[in-house]
């Protein structure tokens, strides 16, 4: 095992840790960027480090398409080849599949898909995509599991748990660099509770270096959403890291931390940035608007972020969507925002004073008081009382 967890501080479920791994010791919540190629769109290494970020995520599809595995283990790895001495991790390829390609077939083999390149089928195991993520040299790499979205019910969810547990013994048995990559199972079986438990124990029992929820932020509602999470992080192991993926929504995140969460990824922040929206303590802040057109002040006053010291929201709103420096600034703000979360959960936790940063955030959020149900409901589980937040019970947002 090559990861060390040590809890530094709790409050009921939620906990602070500090997580070693080989490239990076980092502060858990934490939440983690996506830089599909390698790469975060339009931000430099130097300014990921700037900002705090500690594990930079990397899609092991479209690296393994571009420039390709080999080339990356000629060059000693992602670490080397992309320069960046933090903390990696990388998915196994398998979610890309599904919701990138029509006609991702998977059988008990693994996943036969048409290449994008050629259009030949191709088919990606259990054991070849563990070869690549070992070419690739991640902190952290993901067993391949059998996708299902969400939404689906019925048999299809129990198949999908029990392929996934028998794919991780292969996964398992693949993986050549142990001491060096930790490779962390990912919990399936959809909404139903009792393939979650199956599931969990199953890869429990495996004595894995972390686990990871997964198919979640698929499109179901809230409410289910939370449940699993919580029903997950209390069936799994206290001095593991537990990883959602998929979740980048700040309010999201509060939630699952509170639920006793370690670590997210998302698109969100750097693909709403590209929209023109910047993430704010008060929520999302449109800069297309015609009122921004004229406001001299930054995107956040309390941010200090460079682009919150530097540019008022008037500018911005003249970039944003016509210059590519609009998007790369909004990325830089939304994952500085994101990272400083990160480090607000982390202190809150340690300090003692985590059910006041909680309703601190959600007074933020809901000034009017009208907290959604589920987070109400998620709250009460979580142990922290938000009733000084809610005006009163308002519909699941």
């Amino acid at each position: 095992m090559a990861l060390r967890f040590e809890v530094v501080g709790r409050f009921n479920r939620a906990r602070a840790a500090q997580l070693t791994l080989p490239h990076f010791v980092c502060q858990t919540p934490l939440f983690m960027p996506v830089g599909t190629q390698g790469t975060i769109k339009g931000l430099t290494n130097n300014q990921l480090e700037e900002i705090g970020c500690q594990i930079i995520l990397g899609n092991t599809y479209h690296l393994a398409l571009r420039p390709g595995a080999d080339l990356i283990d000629e060059f000693g790895g992602l670490h080397k080849f992309m320069n960046w001495k933090r903390a990696l991790l990388t998915d196994s390829g398998g979610f890309q599949m599904v919701s990138l390609l029509h006609l991702a077939d998977i059988t008990e083999k693994g996943v036969t898909f048409q290449s994008p390149v050629d259009g030949k089928p191709m088919l990606l195991t259990p054991e070849e995509s563990i070869q690549i993520q070992n070419k690739i040299g991640a902190d952290i790499i993901m067993a391949l599991d059998d996708v299902v979205k969400t939404t689906i019910t019925g048999p299809r969810i129990e198949e999908a748990m029990y392929r996934t547990l028998r794919w991780m013994d292969r996964c398992i048995a693949a993986h050549q660099k142990p001491d060096t990559q930790n490779l962390f199972g990912i919990v399936q079986g959809g909404l139903d509770p009792v393939l979650r438990d199956i599931c969990v124990r199953g890869l429990v029992e495996r004595n894995l270096p972390g686990y990871a929820i997964g198919g979640l932020a698929g499109g179901e509602d809230k409410d289910s959403f939370w449940r699993v999470v919580a029903q997950c992080t209390a069936a799994l192991p206290e001095d593991k890291p537990r990883y959602v993926m998929g979740v980048g929504y700040p309010l999201d995140i509060v939630v699952c931390s509170a639920l006793g969460a370690d670590m997210y990824d998302c698109v969100y922040p750097t693909r709403t940035a590209r929209f023109g929206s910047a993430l704010i303590p008060e929520g999302v802040l449109k800069l297309k608007n015609r009122a921004m057109a004229n406001d001299e002040r930054p995107i956040d006053p309390t941010c200090p972020c460079m682009v919150c010291k530097t540019y008022t929201r008037a500018y911005l709103h003249c970039l944003v969507t016509k210059d590519a420096m609009g998007s790369q600034l909004l990325s830089y703000h939304n994952l500085s925002y994101m990272m400083k979360l990160s480090r607000d959960l982390h202190t809150s936790i340690v300090e003692g004073r985590f059910p006041e940063f909680v309703r601190g955030f959600l007074r933020t959020q809901f000034p009017k008081g009208d907290v959604p149900e589920w987070v109400c409901n998620a709250m009460e589980v979580a142990g922290i009382d938000i009733s000084s937040c809610c005006a009163s019970f308002s519909p699941s947002h």
